[in-house]
């Protein structure tokens, strides 16, 4: 395992981040688009009343933050990289983003429901002690079931075709694998009941690099993003409440 959060205090990382992860046509950048869609569609209809205040763990750049800027009635983002936070700023991201110092837990900026907790792009490859830590800030943040709702990204999920290329990444420190039961168990550990969970695409990132299999990537994802299961899919997104 790498240092995870000294790895993203650096600046290139940071500007990679946005401009080559998630450069137009990338996995990344698709798999965002369809999730936006359906995440838009479940916020409003999982709030119908009143909007929910939107905590993103880990939040990075502020890709997440901006997903849902108009359907929330406040924007609050926490990481431990100053870099990151900086290159959300100056993308004109308007919402107000907390520095966490490193060794610290994250503290709620504000408190009352209705409350939107997410923590996308993170748990794959974090260690261990860092996965719990962001959950438990969401059970801060979301202490009983009418509070409102944790949305958490699994970007590498067990028996996807993402798998497919394991043998090939042996050394690689990056490439991580979490199962569906494994991200159960960690949210049930911290009074979390997952309510729902859904798929965005099925092909492989790398399916993406290659230009002659981009477009059947595109046509095979496009194709399962219709279905409602995520058994094999490669990027899950699950969707949460307090027990």
């Amino acid at each position: 395992m790498r240092d995870y959060a000294g790895v993203f205090r650096d600046e290139a990382v940071a500007t990679r981040y946005d401009e080559v992860v998630y450069a137009p046509g990338t996995w990344a950048s698709e798999v965002h688009r369809r999730q936006r869609a359906y995440l838009r569609r479940w916020l409003c209809r999982a709030y119908p009343r009143i909007a929910p205040v939107h905590h993103d763990f880990a939040c990075g750049t502020g890709r997440v933050l901006e997903m849902f800027a108009d359907l929330v009635a406040a924007r609050h983002g926490y990481d431990t990289s100053a870099t990151m936070l900086a290159r959300a700023r100056s993308r004109g991201l308007d919402a107000d983003l907390h520095l966490v110092p490193e060794g610290e837990d994250a503290r709620p900026a504000a408190a009352g429901p209705p409350a939107l907790v997410t923590v996308f792009r993170f748990l794959l490859n974090a260690p261990p002690a860092a996965r719990e830590a962001a959950i438990a800030f969401a059970a801060r943040v979301l202490p009983d079931r009418d509070a409102g709702y944790l949305v958490v990204e699994n970007h590498g999920p067990k028996r996807s075709l993402r798998g497919l290329g394991r043998h090939r990444h042996r050394d690689d420190p990056w490439f991580a694998e979490l199962s569906h039961e494994e991200v159960t168990d960690l949210l049930g550990r911290h009074g979390f009941t997952v309510v729902r969970r859904r798929g965005f695409g099925m092909a492989p990132p790398g399916a993406y690099r290659r230009d002659w299999a981009r477009p059947y990537a595109r046509a095979l994802d496009a194709a399962s993003t219709a279905l409602p299961h995520a058994t094999v899919a490669t990027n899950v997104v699950h969707i949460a409440r307090r027990t």
